[in-house]
């Protein structure tokens, strides 16, 4: 998934609400502001597949599960017999010995450096012996970076150039010999952009350095199997996307005013003259319960979760069965984007806020990891409300509390359908441009198989456990609105 999306230099927003403001531009994070500790990963990049896996430490040391990592390389298969584990890939034979450091492949030892391990039927190796162990069964070259465990299997790596482009404002542009679909965040003075399914490698050196005072850096770092690339900058960031996801280009964000007056009240005539025509006032917007919010849309397609499929289809079926789920509970139900339409974050903020819903669910989809993530938003500093002039980018603000009450109920429900489930917070947008209780649901397949997002049972399951929650918040809810 990806969580950035710009707002258009020049846009105007016409609002008709109590207390709003107007949006300024922002990327935003997808990943783990106040989350639990990150699970250890491997990446493995090869021409078949390009993937992670989690690591589990034993005894100090980190292993894999070596079926795990050799399945979408090719045919693969496996049998305990006793103390011995027998591995066929193709038309290799290794046979491994739990407890011992070495392994017989094409008959020939391997030094594994610590003890094989057998758990459950699963083969377990020292990851630090991947460089020696993988090339031996692949029978090709194999490169290994063992301070951030990611293991490349051939020629697969993708490089990157990156020089300003000098203008008005300046811009840094960024071109990749492969497509890349980083996450993207925002902090002051940075953009960050992390590379989990990519084989990016550095440009030679870690720390570029360009003659510019906007955009003065970036450093290039990897950790836990992904590559980030850090953007300094002395003015807000923003990136775009273009030549098929080969060409990243990061610029200063365009300033926007920040607050806006609620529209004045209408004039009374007391003696209207004859001759005038009265129009009728507008009707107010029908107002809706709930919001639901299918992210992307339009030419905005998402993250790439496969090669037919984009986040954007997912999404959109999960909101309507969501609407469906929560109308058949007797609430009302807006899908925001019902639709293939590409819409702004400031007009899905505009949008969301104008029918006054007691709760906006935003849906995401993700290929990485499995169940729902749920997120509540982060709320940036500052941020000064004045009266009746709210701060757009805190107007989340008064219901983050609520916010956060609803997510726990959320990840509750969740719970009984075994769901796998965690609650995070993250500097979301447009979460926080809500004024009531605002929730991003990011859903990845319950197992390894990013076909399952589209499996009605599992789009069902979701949806009936975030519907049972906010019809357990309800009244709470209808009280706060």
């Amino acid at each position: 998934m990806r969580w950035s999306k710009s707002r258009p230099a020049g846009s105007l927003l016409v609002r008709y609400l109590p207390v709003t403001a107007l949006a300024v531009l922002g990327l935003i994070s997808a990943f783990l502001v106040h989350a639990a500790p990150e699970e250890k990963k491997i990446a493995i990049y090869s021409s078949a597949a390009n993937y992670s896996l989690s690591v589990s430490e034993r005894n100090g040391q980190d292993y894999v599960g070596l079926l795990e990592i050799l399945e979408p390389l090719g045919t693969v298969s496996s049998r305990a017999e006793g103390s011995h584990w027998k591995l066929r890939y193709n038309d290799v034979d290794a046979v491994f010995v739990a407890g011992k450091k070495k392994a017989r492949v094409r008959g020939q030892d391997v030094d594994l450096g610590s003890a094989f391990l057998i758990e459950g039927g699963r083969g377990l190796v020292p990851v630090a012996s991947l460089v020696a162990l993988m090339p031996r069964i692949l029978g090709g070259p194999v490169s290994y970076h063992d301070n951030s465990r990611r293991l490349f299997i051939g020629n697969v790596a993708v490089h990157f150039t990156a020089q300003v482009r000098k203008g008005n404002p300046p811009a840094l542009v960024m071109d990749f010999t492969s497509p890349v679909n980083p996450s993207i965040a925002t902090e002051p003075g940075k953009l960050r952009m992390t590379f989990r399914r990519e084989p990016l490698v550095p440009p030679g050196s870690q720390t570029l350095t360009f003659d510019d005072k906007t955009i003065p850096s970036a450093t290039y770092q990897e950790s836990n199997g992904a590559a980030e690339v850090t953007v300094s900058g002395t003015a807000p960031l923003f990136a775009s996307f273009s030549n098929d996801g080969r060409t990243i280009t990061i610029a200063p964000a365009p300033q926007a005013n920040t607050t806006v007056a609620p529209p004045p009240a209408p004039a009374v005539n007391a003696a209207p003259a004859a001759a005038s025509t009265t129009l009728p006032a507008p009707a107010p917007p029908r107002q809706y319960f709930a919001v639901i919010d299918a992210s992307h849309g339009g030419a905005e397609r998402g993250a790439a979760l496969s090669d037919q499929l984009a986040e954007k289809d997912v999404t959109l079926a999960f909101a309507r069965r969501l609407r469906q789920e929560l109308n058949s509970r007797g609430i009302t139900a807006l899908v925001l984007r019902d639709g293939d339409a590409t819409l702004s974050l400031d007009q899905r903020a505009d949008l969301a806020n104008s029918v006054h819903p007691a709760i906006y669910l935003c849906v995401h989809a993700a290929s990485m990891g499995s169940g729902v993530r749920v997120y509540t938003a982060l709320l940036p500093a500052g941020g000064e409300n004045r009266g009746l002039f709210l701060d757009f980018d805190t107007a989340q603000a008064s219901s983050r509390a609520t916010s956060q009450e609803i997510a726990v109920s959320i990840s509750s429900e969740m719970q009984k359908k075994q769901i796998a489930v965690r609650v995070l917070s993250a500097g979301l947008r447009p979460l926080n441009n809500l004024i009531a209780p605002a929730i991003a649901l990011e859903i990845a397949p319950p197992s390894g198989s990013v076909a399952d997002l589209m499996s009605a049972a599992y789009q069902e399951s979701v949806s009936v456990a975030v519907a049972n929650a906010v019809l357990a918040e309800r009244q709470k809810l209808e009280a706060q609105r």
